[in-house]
């Protein structure tokens, strides 16, 4: 039976500064062996968050426990280093006057032998099991990053929060080392907090995302989840290019250059904003904007003109001025397709995959 009390529980987290929240009424629950990515532009609060959490900051409000044990509410107040939370950062904060054997068996606790032992099979897990007499300055920063999980994961955590810890790796290195520190937390049963500010590792490393947007959170679920049905235009928007079609309703029905699209449940002269992403807008290749036959689910097609057309790599992006109202939207397209500015082409829409919003 699932214990009710494990892993971290954030309750209506509040800190102020000046006057102003930076963070407001955030709340959290990661379970052992979860992670849960705090995802957002820089500002939104999600180090200020993970600060709050670890003891380093005082809120002014709100409650955190750790399975069950409360480290911070009205009445309490733990000091970080008696949390039981390990901290990984950018910078990795590697003492360079200490070996790697010693930069690991910083804060641990217990005999020589004991401490030896701990070190030498934290570094055998993150495959650095000969690196013990070595220096941080020897390392590569692949090296270094395996070299401060060691440290943060030897007290063995009940929680671990980490502010982009990964940023300082090239592509090359990033996705591998990110996967083994994950799988090791796991393993552990570890409940992590990841602070990013980017969609692609969120979706990569998250069993749940918390979509933070001026101090809040403003969207919580799983990756699917929050990709798929996001809250408002902001948050389609963070995942991923949008293309926006506005339109006014008129008896639940709102015009666009694809037709009549129906909207129920908005009064008549709500303003709209209907988005989907450059994936879901659809070229015609087989008439070669001689005049498509729709089906149900594409709709009404519209011609547009190319102004421009990239080739990203795994896919080409084709931007149209669209003939109905002038309006500019995008669409993607797998391998290579780079038609000529000026190309008349038709388009059509996947209208299931379309988000409606009212107009902020």
């Amino acid at each position: 039976m699932a214990d009710n009390n494990a892993g971290l529980t954030v309750e209506r987290l509040t800190r102020r500064f000046g006057g102003r929240a930076v963070v407001s009424d955030v709340s959290l629950r990661v379970m052992p062996g979860q992670v849960t990515c705090l995802l957002g532009p820089s500002g939104c609060g999600k180090s200020t968050t993970l600060r709050l959490i670890a003891g380093v900051d005082t809120p002014d409000a709100g409650r955190v426990s750790v399975d069950g044990m409360v480290f911070f509410d009205e009445s309490h107040n733990v000091p970080p280093e008696q949390r039981h939370v390990g901290l990984m950062f950018q910078d990795f904060a590697l003492f360079p006057h200490l070996s790697v054997a010693d930069n690991v068996a910083f804060g641990l606790s217990g005999s020589k032998s004991e401490k030896a032992a701990r070190v030498q099979d934290m570094l055998e897990r993150v495959h650095l099991g000969d690196f013990g007499t070595a220096y941080p300055h020897e390392l590569s920063g692949g090296e270094q990053q395996r070299v401060a999980l060691a440290r943060a994961i030897a007290p063995k955590p009940r929680v671990m929060l980490m502010d982009e810890p990964f940023s300082g790796l090239d592509n090359r290195l990033r996705d591998g080392i990110r996967d083994e520190t994950l799988d090791i937390l796991k393993e552990m049963g570890t409940a992590v907090v990841l602070v990013t500010h980017e969609p692609e590792e969120a979706m990569r490393m998250a069993d749940e995302i918390a979509l933070m947007r001026d101090g809040r959170i403003v969207q919580q679920g799983a990756p699917y989840n929050v990709y798929n049905t996001p809250v408002d235009r902001k948050a389609a928007a963070f995942f991923s290019d949008i293309n926006v079609i506005r339109g006014t309703v008129k008896g639940a029905l709102t015009d666009t250059p694809f037709g009549a699209f129906l909207t129920p449940g908005y009064p008549d002269g709500t303003a709209l904003e209907i988005v989907i992403r450059p994936q879901h807008l659809r070229i015609d290749f087989d008439r070669g904007g001689v005049g498509p036959n729709p089906t149900p689910e594409d709709g009404t097609p519209a011609r547009g003109t190319v102004m421009r057309a990239r080739f990203m790599g795994q896919e080409s992006l084709v931007e149209f001025k669209m003939d109905h109202d002038g309006s500019i939207l995008k669409a993607s397209v797998p391998s290579v397709f780079l038609p000529k500015p000026g190309t008349a082409l038709w388009l059509m829409l996947r209208r299931g995959r379309c988000f409606v919003f009212p107009v902020d």
